[in-house]
């Protein structure tokens, strides 16, 4: 039997390869490899001496080759592929152990350049794995250190299953795959590229779905953006309401003032700022004392004793925070059911991608991430709105466009009123948000109404006027806008029209 061995990383290479010599498996290397195996006293062939040609390039050529290409590719149970090989002069090669230059990691680094990347494109290694995983039957294929005990086993037993030959060999293409991927997407310039080569790595088994009976995985890096401190690991909807509450809550940087934003079913039931974080979760809290038990709290400050005190009254499934400070993460953790989870980097980013499964395929578009200038603004009606007003209606925009469409947010300058969500009707959202307000006992007379998109009728300008509105933010751009408008000025009340929607289905 012969190995083939190239690895960058090198955990755990030696003692396989010792192994393997004890099995009396011929080893074949490569540069660094093979120095490493040498050093241990592993005999190890250079790749130059079977091919008997020497590296050039940098090391840019070396595997790349017919003696060590016929001998992966060669079927054994084809008679002329084995003769061929002899007329040649050539042997099988058995086992290949690859893994590829770090790619991923070297463009991960602060300041990395277009040629430092380059250098990173492993070409002999992927063409190695894939020749490999083609002839898995045959060949036995390794890119993951944590498969060399299983191998070893087999081969200590006599055999390596032929369905073990398989897992490997999906695994070494999907390895490429996952490489390919992350090449492609550093390099294009397209923002929609015509074919989308997307590759993630499954970061851990859920539990579940959205429902128990539904089986569930969670993909890529996950972890690089949340790191959890307690509780029982996350399912699928806690990811979900999660990401919603870290995206809604970076809409308010700390430099403006502590702020809490309480989500429930992705949607936000609460939001305020204030001058601590126990002042702004009283009055996101206030919003709607009701939903958010069982709910994902999201701040925007280190939490705090004070903070914690008061939101350890009620049950929270998730507490999500730049930093916990130790008496308040002690008494947070209390409670064995409360995950409480550090953010570790924003969420919101220029250029990300929202991907969805459909039917065949998948839908991508550019994340909902823009922020609303003061320049963007048009008022519309006779008044324009007080310096009050304005502060209300840039808090209120910043909360609507995460409310799930048809959206509606009465708010104050620092706080939220009430909320309505993902009603068929625009007025019905009204109703629903004044009804909440109305339940939390809020009075709406003075507050700002936020639309995530355009009023179609009259009749939703003049329902949130009657419930106490004086002025109100939508993108505008009805066919009836002049009879919204004129409802607005028949009230005395200022409308800005945006120009942008915040549909979220």
């Amino acid at each position: 039997m012969r190995a083939l061995i190239s690895v960058y990383d090198k955990s755990g290479i030696v003692e396989f390869a010792q192994e393997l010599h004890a099995l009396d498996v011929e080893i074949i290397s490569t540069g660094q490899t093979q120095r490493v195996l040498r050093e241990a006293g592993i005999p190890a062939v250079a790749v130059s001496d079977i091919t008997h040609f020497p590296e050039i390039l940098d090391g840019r050529v070396k595997t790349l080759h017919p003696a060590i290409h016929a001998g992966l590719l060669a079927r054994r149970d084809v008679p002329t592929h084995l003769a061929e090989l002899a007329a040649h002069g050539l042997k099988p090669i058995d086992l290949v152990v690859v893994n590829l230059y770090p790619f991923a990691a070297t463009i991960g680094r602060p300041g990395v350049t277009m040629a430092e990347a380059q250098e990173q494109i492993d070409i002999g290694g992927v063409a190695l794995l894939r020749a490999a995983a083609k002839n898995f039957p045959a060949v036995l294929v390794l890119v993951d250190p944590a498969d060399y005990a299983g191998v070893l086993a087999g081969l200590r037993a006599g055999e390596v299953p032929l369905a073990e030959r398989q897992r490997l060999a999906a695994k070494a293409f999907a390895h490429t795959a996952e490489y390919d991927a992350a090449i492609a997407a550093y390099l294009r310039t397209d923002p929609f590229p015509d074919v989308l080569p997307m590759a993630w790595r499954k970061y851990q088994s859920l539990r579940y779905g959205e429902n128990p009976h539904q089986a569930a995985a969670l993909y890529g890096n996950f972890g690089a953006f949340f790191q959890q401190l307690h509780g029982k690991e996350l399912s699928y909807n806690n990811i979900l309401d999660t990401t919603a509450a870290q995206e809604l809550i970076e809409e308010f940087p700390p430099a403006e003032g502590a702020a809490v934003a309480i989500i429930k079913h992705t949607n936000p039931c609460g939001v305020a700022i204030g001058p601590d974080l126990r002042s702004a979760w009283e009055a996101a809290f206030a919003t709607d004392r009701d939903a958010p038990f069982g709910g994902i709290i999201a701040v925007n400050r280190p939490v705090d004793l004070a903070f914690a005190e008061a939101v350890n009254e009620i049950f929270s499934e998730i507490i999500i925070a730049p930093e916990f400070q130790p008496d308040a993460l002690e008494l947070l953790q209390r409670k064995k059911n409360r995950r409480l989870l550090r953010n570790l980097q924003p969420v919101t980013r220029t250029g990300e991608w929202q991907i969805r499964s459909v039917p065949g395929g998948v839908l991508v578009q550019e994340a909902d991430h823009a922020p609303l200038a003061a320049e963007e603004w048009r008022v519309v009606t006779k008044r324009a709105p007080t310096d009050a007003e304005v502060a209300a209606l840039r808090f209120g925009w910043r909360v609507v466009k995460h409310v799930k469409s048809n959206a509606i947010v009465y708010a104050a300058a620092d706080r939220t009123l009430g909320i309505g969500a993902g009603q068929m009707s625009r007025v019905d959202s009204s109703r629903l948000a004044v009804w909440k307000a109305q339940q939390a006992g809020l009075d709406l007379r003075g507050s700002i109404v936020a639309s995530d998109a355009l009023f179609p009728f009259a009749d939703g300008v003049e329902a949130a006027i009657a419930a106490g509105a004086t002025a109100i933010i939508q993108p505008g751009g009805s066919v009836r806008d002049e009879e919204v408008i004129a409802a607005a000025d028949a009230a005395g009340a200022a409308m800005v029209f945006t120009g942008h929607r915040h549909f979220r289905h």
